[in-house]
């Protein structure tokens, strides 16, 4: 008898001892959770602590606070923060309406978890890839719906308008490449016309525009120089002189 004895408390300290060490098992990985989930936090809105109230917000004024009272008499107010923006009607329709919308300014660190959802734009206009001069580019049409269309586009901002727009990839880097053939021995300066040709500076934007007569590179400034629409070859008997049949290919990088 005494030996069944002892063999029960065996197996009762035995599953003991194992049920302690799943608790601490579990208490392991429910801390290892909790410092998972701090870290992707770190960067979040404001969710612990104080906001303090704003001023109460007034007919046709935008942000501050809106008071309400609950069905339980309990005083509460709503504000907005950190992007969005509310304004409360000066014509109020059957009681005064406080809206509240999109747009504002982010004044804390604010992170996006997508946890693995979609996220798109959709109708972001799209600007010309006609016009080149920056400060001239326009927003010519709206980006198709989602499921519309194929290939890539690049989001970028308009510097002048602050606003988001959008470039097919195959427009950000395109070219124009033409050959002009020289129809008689030249006296003078030999224009060349090369439509879409924008005006350049010569120490940047120059760089994107090569000239070749007969297969051997011009000297941009010296050789030729370029306005809009136009290239010039710069005439000189003895040392650059242009004769009947010779080509000129022009090449410039958008």
């Amino acid at each position: 008898m005494k030996t069944g004895k002892m063999k029960t408390s065996k197996m009762k300290t035995s599953i003991n001892l194992k049920t302690r060490k799943m608790k601490n098992n579990y208490l392991k990985l429910v801390m290892m959770a909790a410092v998972m989930l701090s870290a992707s936090i770190g960067f979040a809105q404001t969710t612990t602590g104080s906001i303090g109230k704003g001023l109460n917000t007034t007919l046709g004024g935008s942000g501050g606070s809106v008071k309400v009272i609950d069905n339980k008499g309990t005083i509460k107010y709503l504000q907005s923060n950190n992007g969005l923006t509310t304004f409360t009607d000066t014509a109020p329709d059957g009681g005064v309406v406080t809206t509240w919308q999109l747009g504002g300014t982010l004044a804390t660190d604010t992170d996006i978890d997508l946890a693995g959802s979609a996220f798109s734009l959709d109708n972001v206009l799209e600007i010309d890839p006609s016009v080149i001069a920056p400060a001239n580019i326009a927003a010519i049409a709206t980006a198709a719906a989602a499921g519309t269309t194929t290939g890539y586009t690049f989001i970028v901002r308009d510097e002048f308008t602050g606003a988001l727009k959008k470039m097919k990839a195959s427009d950000l880097i395109t070219g124009i490449r033409l050959e002009d053939t020289q129809a008689a021995d030249a006296t003078g300066n030999v224009d060349i016309t090369v439509t879409g040709l924008p005006v350049l500076t010569a120490l940047t934007s120059a760089a994107k525009l090569s000239v070749y007569r007969n297969g051997v590179k011009l000297r941009f400034g010296s050789d030729f120089v370029a306005i809009a629409d136009k290239v010039t070859i710069t005439y000189n008997a003895a040392d650059l002189p242009m004769y009947a049949g010779d080509i000129i290919e022009i090449q410039y990088l958008k």
